[in-house]
Formats: C-alpha cells, sequence, structure tokens
C-alpha cells in the first residue's frame, strides 16, 4: 500500500529554527510607522538588499497589486472572578461562535466547568458589571463561554488589546496594536506587516501604480500557540474566519490577466488568498467567505500570491514554515542570518522583508 500522505507531511518542525538573540525581539513599535527597515529577497536568486520600509514602492512594479488584512484587533484580554470563590481566571477571547458566545483561552482553567459562573468588572471599576458561563471545556485551556447579555456586551470597556507574550514593555497607546486601515472587528491579534503602513506609503504606492485591496481574516487560537509537534503532519491548525470580498477578488482577476503580480501583506493575507485559491477562485470575481485551516507549508503549490511582505517570525513557528513556502528554507535561513547579523528588529513591532 502506498503512503496517501503528502511528502510535507514527514518535515521535521525542528529543522525551521534559528538562535535569536533576545536583545533584537522589538518590544516598541518605531516612529513615524513607516520607520522600519526593509530586507528585499529575490525568490529567483535568494540574493537580498538592504532597504527602508518606506521606499517599498520602489521595489514593487506599476500593476502590481498589495493585498491587505483589513481584521481590527478585539479588546480580548478580559480580567475575571469568580463568584464562589473570588478566585481570578484570565480570558483571552478567540473567535466568536454566536451570540453572545466565544472561544477562549481561560488561566487557569483546571477548575472551570461546564456551568462555572464568572463575573467582567469594568475597567473603571464603574458598574455594571458583565456575566457569564462557562459552556464548554476544550483542551489546553481553551474554553467556551456566554455573554449573559450577548453581543450587547461593550468589550471594550471591559478588555484591553493582547499583546503577544515576547511583548513585555506596556504599550502607551492601544492604537499602535492596530493597522490604521482596520476596520472589520474580530482579531485576538494584530496582522502586524500592516503596522508599518501610512497614508504617505499608501500614496506612494498609488503614484507608482501599485493596486491596493483588502480581505478579511480574524486571528486567532495558533497566533499564540507555538508548533509542538514534532513533524508537520502531526500538528492540527485551528480554523479561522477569512474573507474575499466580490471587488477584491475582482482586482485579482484583473491583475492575473494583465500580467501583474499579486503581493500579499502579511502571512494572513497570503493565507487568505491562498484558500480562496484551493477552493478554485481564481480568474473570476465571485469572492470568498468561510472558515480556513490551510496550513502552508514547503511543498505548497501557491495559487494566487506572487509575493509577501512580513515581518521576521518566530522559530519553530507555522508563519515561518509558510514563509518557507514561498522561498527556500535554506535561502531564507540566510537570509534571516544576515539580518541579525544587521541586527534588523524582529517580530510583531519588528522591521519588514519583502519576498518577490
Amino acid at each position: 500500500m502506498t503512503d496517501a500522505r503528502p511528502p510535507s507531511a514527514d518535515l521535521r518542525i525542528a529543522d525551521f529554527d534559528y538562535d535569536l538573540p533576545s536583545s533584537l525581539i522589538a518590544q516598541t513599535p518605531l516612529e513615524p510607522r513607516d520607520a522600519s527597515r526593509l530586507m528585499v529577497v529575490e525568490r529567483s536568486t535568494g540574493r537580498w538588499h538592504h532597504a527602508a520600509l518606506r521606499d517599498l514602492p520602489r521595489w514593487l512594479q506599476p500593476g502590481d497589486l498589495l493585498v491587505a488584512n483589513n481584521s481590527r484587533v478585539l479588546p480580548a484580554r478580559l480580567q475575571a472572578t469568580r463568584p464562589d470563590t473570588g478566585g481570578k481566571v484570565e480570558l483571552l477571547l478567540l473567535s466568536r461562535i454566536g451570540d453572545g458566545r466565544w472561544t477562549a483561552l481561560a488561566k487557569p482553567s483546571r477548575r472551570l466547568r461546564p456551568g462555572s459562573r464568572l463575573v467582567l468588572h469594568r475597567l473603571d471599576n464603574s458598574q455594571p458589571a458583565a456575566g457569564l458561563a462557562v459552556t464548554g471545556i476544550g483542551d489546553a485551556g481553551q474554553v467556551e463561554i456566554c455573554f449573559d447579555d450577548g453581543d450587547r456586551v461593550p468589550l471594550e470597556k471591559f478588555g484591553t488589546v493582547p499583546l503577544p507574550p515576547y511583548i513585555r514593555t506596556p504599550l502607551a497607546d492601544p492604537e499602535r496594536y492596530q493597522t490604521l486601515y482596520a476596520t472589520v472587528p474580530g482579531s485576538a491579534a494584530a496582522p502586524t506587516a500592516g503596522l508599518h503602513v501610512t497614508p504617505a506609503l499608501r500614496e506612494g504606492l498609488r503614484a507608482r501604480g501599485v493596486g491596493w485591496a483588502e480581505v478579511t481574516l480574524h486571528v486567532g487560537l495558533d497566533t499564540f500557540r507555538p508548533v509542538t509537534a514534532e513533524t508537520v503532519g502531526e500538528h492540527v491548525i485551528h480554523k479561522e474566519w477569512c474573507e474575499v470580498p466580490e471587488v477584491t477578488a475582482r482586482a485579482i482577476a484583473a491583475t492575473r490577466a494583465r500580467g501583474g503580480r499579486v503581493i500579499a501583506l502579511g502571512t494572513t493575507s497570503a493565507r487568505t488568498l491562498e484558500t480562496m485559491g484551493v477552493a478554485g477562485n481564481l480568474n473570476h470575481g465571485d469572492g470568498f467567505g468561510g472558515w480556513t485551516d490551510l496550513f502552508i507549508v514547503p511543498g505548497h503549490r501557491w495559487q494566487i500570491v506572487d509575493g509577501l511582505l512580513t515581518n521576521f517570525h518566530l522559530p519553530r513557528s507555522s508563519l515561518l514554515l509558510l514563509v518557507s513556502a514561498l522561498i527556500d528554507w535554506p535561502q531564507l535561513r540566510a537570509a534571516y542570518e544576515e539580518a541579525i547579523t544587521q541586527e534588523y528588529r524582529f517580530f510583531s513591532f519588528g522591521d519588514a522583508m519583502l519576498i518577490v
């Protein structure tokens, strides 16, 4: 009997590793937003160039289309108490599953059971508080909850924007962890490549003849969890909601028809576009919407994405595997080593890489 698994299933996660000095993990964003550095990597040769992010337009071509994720980060980190014991529980909302119902990470979760009651207090300690019930228990701290008042709970009065665990410096302005074009609330983390984009940069892209389009992917559970499996085939990626509106689908079809390139602004945009591509919606403007559990790894046959603007990603992460599907890992690792030598800033508030 032949093995029906794809060859990528046997890829070892440990092979996608590199050593990063902790001093290069960016703790605060630069000002202005487009002040970051940019490493440009050529797919055909693996060669790289050092540039500035604000010079992005000159590295793209007239007729290209840049596709961004317009999801907005929710104030998803909530502090709750158990009314029966007074014990504290931190909740991190992950995805909405119905009227007032969410999946969430709870810490600690070991004493929570279906039916457990929790109370949220407003950030300014005013009244009224908000009640909720635990309705289900999953693995590794994941729970399902339901707010007593359904979707009428004003999350901004109770929650804060969650920062990744490697960022330990408090953020002075929560809006700095939002892209300037974020309009669709739903994410538990920012699509961080877009944090670099300013109105001036968008105007420079327009003047260069580079189009702009938007998709939506609400970033969820996998952003907060490292890949702990030994091989790609053993890793279970969780579902996230994504959508490609008709106007964007039409822009993609027109770009492809004229021979332009589709450049994903961030890995979440890339995953959304490839989900549509795998579904077969390539050359027309019907759009796409639904849940995606697409795990993009080396060996992936790219359907829509021709290039990628992204930040530098964590070792052994699903995002690093996605980027390694666009450019061979030995070439990418060499580029990462060069970025470390040149002291680029890494992760969410760090510098960027353009792969074309």
